[in-house]
Order: C-alpha cells, then sequence, then structure tokens
C-alpha cells in the first residue's frame, strides 16, 4: 500500500505543469521612452497572463541601446531567463558606434510592433504643410534644423530619406539628436528647431491639443484616424517604419530557445497583448525565430547603406 501511495505522488508530482519562468528583461534606454514602455508591457502582460509569476525590468542607458546590449550579452549568457528590448533605433546606433558587440552577439527572438514617423511643426510655425518644409529644405538646407532620437536612429534615418527624395544631399541635412523623448518635446514644442520627428505616438496628444501641427506620416498607406497625408502621396518615396523586438541572451539550448519563443507566443496572441497594442497606438508586426532572424540581416543591410548615403557610415 505504501509503495502504491509513494507512486501516485510521484505520478501526480511529474503530471504537475512545469513552473512558469521569472523573467528579467532589459530596457536599454531611460524610463518614459519607447523601449522601456516595451519592456513594463511585456512585464505586465507576461505576469497578467500567468506566462511568468514574477517579472523585473532593469534599465541600462545610453548609446542607443549599445551599452545595455553589450552588458546583456556579457552577463546573461546561456541564461534562458533573461530577455533584452531593442528594434530599428539599435541596429543603427552599432553602425554609427561601431560597437564591437552586435545583434549577432545574442539570441533574436521575435519583433513585436512598428510604429510609423510623424513629422510635425510647432503650431506658431510659419510652415503650413509638408511641401512648405521640403520647398525651405532645397532651397537651403541647413536652415531646417530636425529635432529628433539618437544619431543614426529611425528619426535620423527618415530626416536623410526625406532630404534624398526631395533631391537634397542627404548629409547636408542640420539633424539635432536628443537622448529622450521628452527633451525632444520640449525642444520642437519651444520652436528651437524647425521640426521634430518621432513616432506618432510621441506626438499624438499634443497634435491633438492643436500645439503641434501635423504635416505628414511615413506610412505606406493613410493611418486610420489620422490626418495628415503620407509622404508618398506628397510626392516623396519614403516609407519608413521603427520596429521593436525582444531578444535572448547568448549561449542558449534549442530547447531553451523554443520554450523562449514558446512563451513570447503566448504572451503575443493574447487579448491583454493586443489590448495593449491599441491603447498604445503600436502595430501587430509578429515575426518570430528564423524568418525574423532573416528579416533582420536584411534590416542591417539596408540601414548600412542608408547610414552611408547620409555621411554618419563610412
Amino acid at each position: 500500500m505504501k509503495h502504491f501511495f509513494l507512486a501516485s505522488l510521484l505520478a501526480g508530482a511529474i503530471a504537475l505543469p512545469a513552473a512558469a519562468a521569472d523573467y528579467t528583461i532589459i530596457a536599454p534606454a531611460n524610463p518614459g521612452g519607447g523601449w522601456d514602455q516595451t519592456a513594463r508591457s511585456l512585464q505586465t502582460v507576461l505576469q497578467e497572463e500567468g506566462i511568468s509569476k514574477s517579472v523585473q525590468v532593469q534599465n541600462v542607458p545610453g548609446a542607443g541601446g549599445t551599452i545595455g546590449l553589450a552588458q546583456f550579452a556579457s552577463q546573461q549568457k546561456g541564461n534562458a531567463n533573461a530577455l533584452i528590448v531593442g528594434g530599428y533605433v539599435m541596429v543603427g546606433a552599432i553602425l554609427t558606434n561601431k560597437a564591437p558587440v552586435t545583434l549577432n552577439d545574442v539570441t533574436p527572438i521575435a519583433r513585436l510592433t512598428g510604429e510609423f514617423e510623424a513629422i510635425v511643426v510647432p503650431a506658431s510655425s510659419p510652415i503650413q504643410n509638408i511641401n512648405d518644409l521640403v520647398a525651405q529644405l532645397k532651397k537651403d538646407p541647413g536652415s531646417v534644423s530636425w529635432g529628433g532620437g539618437s544619431a543614426g536612429g529611425t528619426d535620423h534615418i527618415t530626416a536623410g530619406l526625406i532630404a534624398k527624395a526631395a533631391g537634397v544631399d542627404p548629409t547636408k541635412i542640420n539633424y539635432i539628436a536628443y537622448s529622450g523623448g521628452g527633451e525632444a518635446l520640449a525642444s520642437i514644442l519651444g520652436a528651437q528647431v524647425t521640426a521634430g520627428i518621432s513616432g506618432y505616438g510621441e506626438f499624438e496628444s499634443q497634435v491633438k491639443a492643436g500645439t503641434l501641427r501635423l504635416l505628414a506620416v511615413t506610412s505606406a498607406e493613410k493611418l486610420p484616424g489620422v490626418d495628415a497625408p503620407t509622404l508618398k502621396e506628397s510626392g516623396l518615396d519614403v516609407v519608413v517604419q521603427n520596429w521593436r523586438m525582444v531578444a535572448a541572451p547568448p549561449g542558449l539550448t534549442a530547447d531553451q530557445e523554443k520554450a523562449v519563443n514558446a512563451d513570447i507566443e503566448k504572451l503575443v496572441k493574447s487579448a491583454k497583448w493586443q489590448e495593449t497594442l491599441k491603447t498604445k497606438g503600436w502595430t501587430d508586426t509578429y515575426l518570430a525565430g528564423e524568418a525574423f532572424k532573416a528579416e533582420l540581416a536584411k534590416d542591417t543591410a539596408a540601414t548600412e547603406t542608408i547610414l552611408k548615403d547620409i555621411g554618419l557610415v563610412k
């Protein structure tokens, strides 16, 4: 009887589901920005959906995410409970900073979200539309100052592509890089720069309040509920989407990588995550595993070409 009881106990123990992983997520930027918001959204959904019991977020800012990336790659090797968020900005930062640690040194898991860029001016600006801005840019490229995020990031790339599409030498653009969204927004609202570039979500409340004038967006087609033309509609052949991703450390076994992928897939398919995307104004661009790794390699090569055109990469 004793043996039967023990066997039943063991069978019961084996049948129990595996304990949910406890993740630590590195946001390689200051609190409040896009990567921090992504990390904290992941934290909330992983916990509320029961995918993970407890999730911590750590901010490791600096150099377009490359400081956090280098620390993550060296300190978390083989740790299947560590994740880092990143994105298109990081691809540019790695190239412009000639960073010794790249996305080849971690395990890309999935692209999660996408956001189109918006070009704005303060409400007091004499520039009424994107054509006015382009006319000034053509007349005197240096007289148009562009305020946005880190050098070589999505905002900088967008300014370079607009110049190129308008027939202006992209190396002549006057781009002012800010380390945080709040700092950039203050300079745009204060008319310290001619125009601002960032994800539409960063400007939405000011556009609705009437303190910023939205000139154009970088989507291929008009954005639902957004009263602005696309750059393509305005005669500039430019489409840019800033994307964000999640990666695991290097040195994971195939089984560990599979388990992390399964957790992220559960998260992405959850109603709570879909609700988060709507609230934040993010587009679901989920792409995982080998397909994402291939897309990342293509994006890196295309970004290198653009940054060479702008003169940021030799």
